[in-house]
């Protein structure tokens, strides 16, 4: 008796996920997380709802994945930047790393981590948290970085690298949100390399 061959469960065929988790992460970034509603990001992704939670879970959880992939692609800059050679370059990095992703006229217009749950309902609580976490992880790492830079004698004995951290953080989420309000590349860079002018030299 000849036993017929049931079709695999799952995504439909032609179904990227990474391309999908790309156009989710744009409506997120455009849109902030409690802003962008499930129609729109299965729009944007070209999926079912139904295909949605089953590939990323859901609505949180593919916001999860959507900063994952910010942070590597988009914000990946402030990983390079911390390798620079001085603390100087450090900071100078992170401001024009910051500056080009906020303006970016193929994308969005300021930051996903700044700007994606600065208040939220109860219900966003854990992705507002989430972006909290996100932001001190990128300060801690920054502080690490100056505090070798004390030790190693590129910054001045007495400078606090938790302070500097704190100032190149504060200055860069300020230029996120003068970006997404359509302040432009160049005055944004004479702004932060007035910022950076009274840096501490050893």
């Amino acid at each position: 008796m000849e036993t017929k061959q049931r079709r695999p469960t799952g995504r439909p065929r032609g179904f990227d996920a990474d391309e999908a988790l790309e156009r989710a992460l744009l409506v997120f970034w455009e849109q902030g997380y409690e802003g962008a509603s499930l129609a729109n990001l299965t729009a944007a992704m070209g999926i079912s709802t139904t295909s949605m939670y089953a590939t990323f879970g859901n609505k949180e959880q593919l916001f999860r994945k959507a900063l994952e992939r910010y942070t590597e692609g988009p914000s990946a800059y402030v990983a390079r930047a911390l390798d620079e050679p001085t603390a100087l370059g450090v900071a100078a990095a992170l401001v024009a790393g910051t500056i080009r992703t906020t303006t970016r006229p193929s994308h969005p217009r300021g930051c996903l981590g700044v700007q994606g749950a600065l208040a939220t309902s109860d219900a966003g609580r854990g992705v507002r948290d989430l972006l909290v976490a996100w932001r001190d992880n990128g300060y801690c790492l920054i502080q690490e970085r100056f505090q070798r830079a004390v030790d190693d004698g590129d910054l001045p004995p007495g400078t606090d690298p938790a302070l500097l951290a704190r100032y190149v953080t504060t200055l860069t989420a300020g230029i996120a949100v003068q970006a997404a309000g359509g302040v432009g590349r160049d005055e944004l860079q004479e702004m932060a390399d007035a910022a950076l002018r009274g840096w501490p030299v050893s």
